[in-house]
């Protein structure tokens, strides 16, 4: 497996991974760092639900690293918004990057 280059991780970000909603709201997980390449860029996506919505920001991660749908992520600028999509690109041992892509709010 071909994985996305360390150097290409140039940003640091926080990932809250969503566990559900309660009486009281959505519950988060323990927050945690996680090396990233942050691209601001405004895009439409899809949302799990199949509803296009606007994503102001994509996010890419090592493959292994979870980052379930409406999860907490905070940037590298501080801005906390909540993840639209979260997609694995694996090339099934093709000599592509493989990646995980997250979309944001």
């Amino acid at each position: 497996m071909s994985v996305i280059p360390g150097w290409l991780l140039r940003h640091t970000v926080t990932i809250e991974p969503y566990l559900g909603d309660t009486a009281y709201g959505p519950k988060y997980g323990p927050p945690t760092s996680a090396r990233a390449f942050v691209e601001e860029k405004i895009r439409t996506v899809r949302d799990k639900d199949g509803e296009e919505v606007t994503a102001s920001t994509t996010v890419y991660l090592l493959p292994t690293q979870g980052c379930p749908p409406e999860s907490r992520l905070t940037t590298p600028s501080g801005r906390v918004a909540s993840v639209i999509t979260s997609a694995l690109h694996d090339g099934g041992g093709l000599p592509t990057p493989d990646h995980r892509e997250v979309t944001l709010t």
